[in-house]
């Protein structure tokens, strides 16, 4: 779940940054939570693409598996 206030921020500089005003009729509040749950959709399509991939559709190679986690391990990053 994204922090909203994070989010309102980032999208509070992002538009400034290309000079965008929200329409007077759109509240940030739900102009906020209406991004983040749009971006939450889409995460969680990403996070079952990516463990689609990641366990090679229920078929893993425990080796590469092994092998990403001693990758990650080692450069301190767990």
């Amino acid at each position: 779940m994204l922090d909203r206030q994070v989010v309102q921020e980032f999208l509070e500089s992002q538009l400034e940054d290309i000079d965008l005003a929200i329409p007077g009729d759109i509240e940030m509040e739900l102009l906020v939570e209406t991004f983040c749950q749009y971006t939450e959709d889409d995460y969680y399509e990403w996070l079952k693409d990516n463990f689609k991939s990641f366990f090679e559709h229920g078929n893993p190679d425990w080796e590469w598996v092994r092998r990403k986690i001693r990758s990650y391990t080692s450069h301190g990053a767990t």
